[in-house]
């Protein structure tokens, strides 16, 4: 928005000074454990660039994160079939019941699921 002499005095931004005691408050505030710095900067409606220069002034030191994950050694190596590994049965299955009906099975059905399917059709 930009600034125009014939704005009502509501509109017009007004720049807010803060007192060294305030500053010093809320940057004690931002230095309390578990204190989150972009909270403490949203709750006295403040820039948290703002409160980022208050913290330098005083002399307050970035500190790193407490905890650091571990890294760990990652080697990516292309995809590769053993040796001794064949490619898998292709092909399908038909089985053809007392009644005519038939039941097709692909090969890579799971064992466990075709038993089932055939347990529910002998009842």
């Amino acid at each position: 928005m930009s600034r125009n002499d014939d704005d009502p005095p509501a509109l017009r931004r007004r720049r807010r000074s803060w007192s060294l005691e305030e500053k010093r408050r809320i940057v004690d505030e931002s230095l309390e454990d578990g204190a989150s710095i972009a909270e403490v900067a949203r709750r006295h409606d403040l820039n948290t660039n703002q409160l980022f220069t208050w913290r330098r002034q005083f002399g307050v030191e970035p500190t790193a994160p407490k905890e650091l994950a571990p890294i760990l050694p990652v080697t990516i190596a292309p995809d590769t079939v053993a040796d001794n590994s064949t490619p898998g049965p292709t092909g399908q299955m038909e089985i053809v019941l007392a009644e005519g009906d038939r039941i097709i099975v692909w090969a890579d059905v799971e064992t466990a699921a075709l038993l089932r399917v055939v347990k529910a059709l002998r009842r």
